[in-house]
């Protein structure tokens, strides 16, 4: 590529800023467009501010100069430029969509106004915007209803309870973090929520929002049960932002399909982070997202080999404070039949520990409380080499070197 190549990306989020400093770095400039009026932000230490323990600036990036708040409302291919809300044109060589997720709104009756916003008490949680609103309506004591039991919604009810809130956590699925934790890790998910006063409901489905006055107060069980909420906090996932890509008719599947090269079916486009989909997989995770940010940095700047074949991501999680918990995630959780499973458990340090083997490869795992032998079991798992003989599983589980 050209040193007077335009490339112009879209999107001031982890993706968006890592792919700028990398290509600064590579000596390839680079415009970056975000919509959002605060400094760009590590989006997965929102909670860490709602609870108090970081002030904004303390998860601000280190932003490229070349940073144009602008709303970006249209791609012309043909022109190779880009629209702005303001009525100003942005023209590009290469434009990378870094564009990230949308909170997804479930369908509960009385959620928005007349004017299509949220009453006054509900938030979303996923931008800055949301976690200073939610700062400003938490005092002690105030009743919470957080609505989804994810990584988000955990986070959010113990930074919630940690600001003196009597937090309630409804998740609709029989657990939390189903989507990453085993029935016990879950377990003992839901014993930390406890012993900080959250009151956690599972199998439960909110139906109603009821607002007095344009104000959020109570929300309405599909059983009939109803819930006093001063705050409601909805937490339930995201979904790929991929407006701009399918007005702009590129290939859009559940989020904007890209190859190895991390190129769009429009070769002067590329996609990265949440709102991208590569080899039939949208991942939504920090860790992907900035693979994928350091692979195309490497393509753009001229390094023809580079290429993005996919993360193994591990999930981890440490909720700081008083009571510190910490918990790590990877592959498959759950056994199937003919699997080896090795597990350690001690219910009076609350510690789990679990990894999953299947024609002796490591196939999966879950630790939560010490965390010493993640980074061992991790290395196992990403390099799918098969284990060696002699029974290493209980040396993995319990040897806290190499983290």
């Amino acid at each position: 590529m050209t040193s007077n190549t335009r490339v112009v990306v879209i999107g001031a989020g982890l993706a968006g800023v890592r792919l700028a400093r990398r290509l600064g770095e590579l000596g390839t400039p680079v415009t970056l467009v975000g919509e959002e009026e605060h400094r760009p932000y590590n989006r997965v230490l929102l909670a860490e501010v709602l609870a108090g323990r970081y002030t904004p600036d303390v998860i601000a990036l280190p932003a490229p100069a070349a940073l144009t708040r602008a709303r970006v409302t249209g791609i012309d291919r043909g022109a190779r430029t880009v629209a702005c809300a303001d009525g100003s044109k942005i023209a590009y060589d290469t434009l990378v969509l870094a564009t990230g997720s949308n909170p997804v709104l479930p369908p509960l009756r009385g959620l928005f106004t007349a004017d299509h916003e949220l009453p006054k008490g509900v938030h979303a949680f996923r931008t800055m915007d949301d976690c200073l609103g939610l700062s400003e309506a938490v005092r002690p004591g105030v009743k919470a209803v957080v609505i989804g039991g994810g990584l988000l919604g955990v986070s959010a009810a113990r930074a919630l309870a940690q600001r003196g809130a009597q937090v309630i956590l409804a998740q609709q699925s029989e657990r939390l973090m189903e989507r990453q934790l085993d029935p016990s890790a879950s377990k003992l998910v839901r014993r930390h929520l406890g012993d900080l006063g959250v009151e956690v409901h599972t199998d439960l489905r909110v139906r109603d929002v009821r607002c007095v006055g344009g104000a959020v107060r109570s929300v309405e069980m599909a059983d009939g049960y109803t819930l006093d909420a001063e705050i409601v906090v909805l937490a339930c996932g995201v979904h790929p932002r991929v407006g701009l890509a399918q007005t702009a008719g590129l290939d859009v599947r559940k989020g904007i399909v890209v190859d190895d090269e991390l190129r769009t079916s429009d070769p002067h486009i590329h996609a990265i982070g949440d709102c991208a989909q590569h080899d039939g997989t949208v991942y939504g995770l920090a860790t992907p997202a900035l693979e994928q940010a350091d692979a195309l940095a490497e393509l753009l700047a001229g390094r023809a080999n580079a290429r993005y074949t996919g993360t193994r991501s591990l999930t981890r999680l440490t909720l700081t404070g008083q009571t510190a918990f910490d918990l790590a995630a990877f592959g498959e959780t759950e056994a199937l039949p003919g699997d080896d499973v090795v597990q350690l458990a001690d219910a009076t340090r609350g510690t789990y520990r679990k990894v999953v083997v299947r024609d002796d490869r490591l196939v999966g795992g879950v630790l939560v409380g010490e965390l010493g032998t993640v980074g061992a079991l991790a290395r196992a798992w990403e390099g799918a080499e098969p284990l060696p003989a002699g029974g290493p599983l209980l040396h993995l589980l319990t040897n806290d070197g190499g983290s």
